[in-house]
């Protein structure tokens, strides 16, 4: 664990691509097997279930160090992270504990879940007797679900080839998977990340995700002739693998978890593919009959369920619509031509993603400007030649989207945030106007509560689309306008108007508004917009119709 938290805090200090990577390196010079294999895990974006609610650990805090509820959280409110919070105010450890990662992962950590409150009480307690300040962090951090570090996956694989030899590629190839929540890492796990398999084995093993960049301006200038690039629709869905090798199916979803149970008619189809086809797509909800897929809230009702009725699995049945082909025949397709992957795609009389026809670039932005109709997302643009990368390199995909949605919100409500951030307030709740005000004299009134059909409803929380600058300004404003303290959250007197975007729209009971809004992000402050401007609930009503 030492070993493990050292390099935690080492890539958490540093900005710097190479320190991390030497950070990395260095680790795995050092550490046995076992423990590299977690650590990858981990840092590659493995997530354990949480072991202990997080309400428990609040508990069990105060408990041991003797400490009223309001103090620790308050102490919590100044630090922004809960695991901090408790670090700090644990007492000194007894007798220190020298164990290795896979030991507190395998022995202490994994096995809390299935224990009562009371023996989980006395484990959590015993830990945090046996370690220092830092290990106590990492242990609230694994056994709470709230592991994260600024560590991309990339990076991890980069720093294995450099340390092994290995080819990066390969490596990338074989960590597809290696994250599943439901098979722990082991020491051959690991050791085989790093030695091809000469016997060529896969079984349900996915290929890593080839990812597109967003456009950064119009096609003519970015792309040049419209002839080598081939139009299709970006599906608003879950990107997904389906694997059909030796007799099974296997559906990855983009996160490498694996989802087969969740969608069994998508794994029915796939289980009449030949032997050794392998198809990258987008999960869709897509009724029967329909010429469009479902709106994106159908299909979440599917996410996240394990155990599926058949009442959902009529109100919400999922087909794939295929992009590409990545293996056929058992053969690795993806350095051929993308045309080519098409038409064998095609050959297979598997439900492909049409393409888009148009002469120009210009009929091809006409199309686009259907997109919410359809219910997509605007148009993925592909060099036809192109073979299927790995990560989001290269330039022969393209993501062109159409603008969010967006509406005027005043800012009512903000958060501290975590990490290097704990200082400074970045999560912020917005609300539009229950109707237009009158002027300014009647918003003003309002927020006194002098208008009784006047008010903020909250409808939407953020926390990204700033810049540095902008935070930093956002937070002396929220400091000079809190009026009410809740915990860690401060009401503010509303001053500041953001333009607030956000990808789909859809009612929802869960919601004082009776709206939901999917992504949710700040596109900016609105410097020129007075309060009583803000848009009303009328703007998100009418916006539900465009939404897809």
């Amino acid at each position: 664990m030492k070993r493990f938290v050292a390099l935690y805090l080492a890539l958490d200090a540093s900005t710097s691509t190479l320190a991390k990577v030497a950070a990395l390196k260095r680790y795995l010079a050092e550490a046995p097997a076992q423990d590299a294999a977690w650590a990858v895990y981990l840092l590659a974006g493995g997530t354990p279930r949480r072991a202990v609610p997080t309400g428990e650990l609040r508990a069990l805090a105060c408990e041991a160090a003797g400490l009223p509820e309001w103090l620790f959280e308050a102490g919590y409110a100044a630090t922004g992270d809960l695991a901090e919070a408790i670090a700090y105010v644990l007492p000194e450890p007894e007798d220190l504990l020298d164990e290795p990662l896979s030991n507190w992962m395998i022995e202490r950590i994994l096995p809390l879940r299935a224990l009562d409150a009371s023996a989980r009480r006395e484990a959590v307690l015993a830990a945090w007797r046996g370690l220092s300040a830092d290990e106590r962090f990492m242990f609230v951090k694994l056994v709470g679900g709230g592991f994260r570090v600024g560590v991309s996956k990339l990076l991890v694989q980069r720093a294995l080839a450099e340390w092994s030899g290995a080819d990066a590629a390969g490596i990338a190839q074989r960590m597809m998977g290696y994250t599943d929540i439901d098979t722990p890492p082991t020491a051959e796990r690991f050791q085989s990340l790093l030695v091809e398999d000469a016997s060529g084995a896969r079984g349900g093993q996915p290929y890593p995700f080839f990812l597109a960049h967003p456009l950064p301006g119009l096609p003519a200038s970015t792309l040049g002739a419209r002839e080598p690039w081939v139009a299709e629709w970006k599906y608003d869905g879950i990107r997904a693998q389906v694997v059909k090798r030796d007799g099974q199916v296997w559906i990855w979803s983009r996160g490498e978890e694996l989802v087969t149970e969740r969608f069994p008619e998508v794994a029915l189809e796939a289980a009449t593919w030949p032997d050794g086809t392998v198809v990258d797509g987008e999960l869709l909800a897509w009724r029967h009959g329909e010429a469009e897929p479902a709106p994106f809230a159908l299909l979440q009702k599917r996410i996240g369920r394990t155990k599926l009725s058949k009442a959902i699995l009529a109100e919400a049945p999922v087909r794939l619509l295929a992009y590409d082909l990545l293996e056929s025949d058992g053969e690795d397709r993806r350095m051929e031509p993308l045309h080519q992957r098409r038409e064998r795609l095609l050959a297979l009389g598997i439900a492909v993603s049409p393409l888009v026809e148009a002469p120009d670039w210009a009929g091809l932005a006409a199309a686009r400007e259907g997109s919410r109709e359809r219910r997509v997302e605007g148009l993925m643009l592909k060099h036809r030649d192109s073979p299927y990368g790995i990560g989001r390199t290269g330039s022969a995909w393209w993501k062109w989207k159409i603008a969010p949605l967006s509406v005027d919100a005043v800012l009512i409500y903000a958060q501290a945030g975590h990490g290097r951030r704990a200082n400074l307030y970045t999560d912020y709740s917005f609300a539009v106007w229950s109707r237009p005000p009158r002027d300014a004299a009647e918003a003003e009134a309002a927020l006194d509560g002098g208008v009784s059909d006047l008010q903020l409803v909250p409808f939407a929380k953020a926390y990204s689309g700033l810049t540095d600058e902008e935070i930093k300004r956002v937070d002396r404003v929220v400091r000079q306008t809190t009026v009410e303290k809740f915990g860690p959250v401060r009401r503010v007197r509303p001053t500041l108007v953001f333009e607030l975007g956000f990808e789909g729209i859809q009612l929802s009971s869960r919601h004082k508004s009776g709206i939901a809004v999917r992504f949710p992000r700040m596109l900016r402050i609105r410097e020129d917009k007075p309060l009583h401007e803000a848009d009303a609930m009328a703007a998100l009503q009418a916006l539900m119709e465009l939404g897809p």
